[in-house]
Parts: structure tokens; C-alpha cells; sequence
């Protein structure tokens, strides 16, 4: 198979948005707030001009193209999240013991689970993620994308029903809905 002699992938910036570079370490403002994260490989150079930033490797094998292409997606769902933000809906289910949910600090306590004394808890992860609790909807809004992804499954988690028939106790708190709204 032939070497390709470099790939050059570009992403657009938007207005509204700045991105800066420096040694690898890409950051990302806009009014949403600030995302920061190191790339470092040792083959794949990224630079910045006004209106795009640039990915390059010079001779690359099969880990550097994907490496390429995940960078390119984490850098774009930076600049969407300082922009637009994350919003994931999940719903409580209860058939017969009503679940209370609470958010306190960065945990969120789940009360009464399947008639259990002892609470469930779940963290949140980051500084930018908010957990909502309306009725039975529970929103988790931020402007990372792989917090707000990881705190809907921690909280997910920590409703997992164990050693019993999941076709009958389907209890639970379970994502609904992702959204990928403006930002208020």
C-alpha cells in the first residue's frame, strides 16, 4: 500500500470564537466559557490562524489518520460546546416505590430506589456541568461535552438493577433525549 505524503485536515471557527494554541495545549473561548486540553503526539502538528485551525502529519500510518480524525472531533465539539453548550434529558421510571432525587454539591443522591434504606449516589463530573431536577425530568446541561456524557452515565450506573429480571423491574433513571441547544 502506498504512503500518503502528508494529510492536512481544517477546522472552521466560527465568530464569537478564539482559539489559541501553544505547544500542543488548544484553547477554546467563547461565551459560553473556556475548554482547555493538551494534544500531544508526536507526529501531528495543530496550528491557528483568524479563521481555522489546522491539523497536519507529514507520512502517516494507519494510528496517525485516526489519531487525526479524533483530534479533529474533539477540538470540533469544543468550539460547538463554548458556542452552543450540551444539554442530555433523562427520565425517572418507577413502578412502585417513587425514587426522590436530589443534587447536592457534586453528587447527586438517589432516595428509595426499589425501596432500598440506603441511598444510591452518583458524581458529577466537572465544574461546568449543572444537573436540573424537575418532577420526573432531570436535565444535565454543560459546555463539555464528554463531562456532561459522563455524569448521564454515572448517574444511569448508579441506577443498574442487579441479580433481579430487568423485564420486569425496570425501574430506573434513563436518557431520554440529546440536545445540542444555544446557550441561554
Amino acid at each position: 500500500m502506498v504512503k500518503l505524503a502528508n494529510i492536512t485536515e481544517t477546522i472552521p471557527v466560527p465568530e464569537g470564537v478564539a482559539v489559541s494554541i501553544v505547544d500542543n495545549d488548544v484553547t477554546v473561548k467563547g461565551d459560553g466559557g473556556e475548554l482547555k486540553r493538551n494534544f500531544n503526539h508526536n507526529k501531528i502538528t495543530i496550528s491557528n490562524d483568524e479563521e481555522n485551525v489546522t491539523l497536519h502529519v507529514a507520512f502517516p500510518n494507519k494510528k496517525d489518520k485516526a489519531m487525526v480524525g479524533t483530534i479533529r472531533s474533539h477540538i470540533t465539539n469544543m468550539i460547538y460546546g463554548v458556542k452552543h453548550g450540551f444539554t442530555y434529558k433523562m427520565k425517572i421510571v418507577y413502578a412502585h416505590f417513587p425514587m426522590t432525587v436530589k443534587v447536592k454539591g457534586n453528587i447527586v443522591t438517589i432516595d428509595n430506589f426499589l425501596g432500598e434504606r440506603s441511598p444510591r449516589t452518583a458524581k458529577i463530573i466537572g465544574d461546568d456541568v449543572k444537573v436540573a431536577v424537575k418532577g420526573e425530568d432531570v436535565t444535565i446541561t454543560g459546555i463539555n461535552k464528554e463531562h456532561v456524557g459522563q455524569t448521564m452515565a454515572n448517574i444511569e450506573q448508579a441506577t443498574k438493577i442487579k441479580g433481579r429480571d430487568p423485564r420486569i423491574f425496570q425501574d430506573g433513571i434513563y436518557l431520554v433525549d440529546k440536545r445540542q441547544e444555544e446557550l441561554e
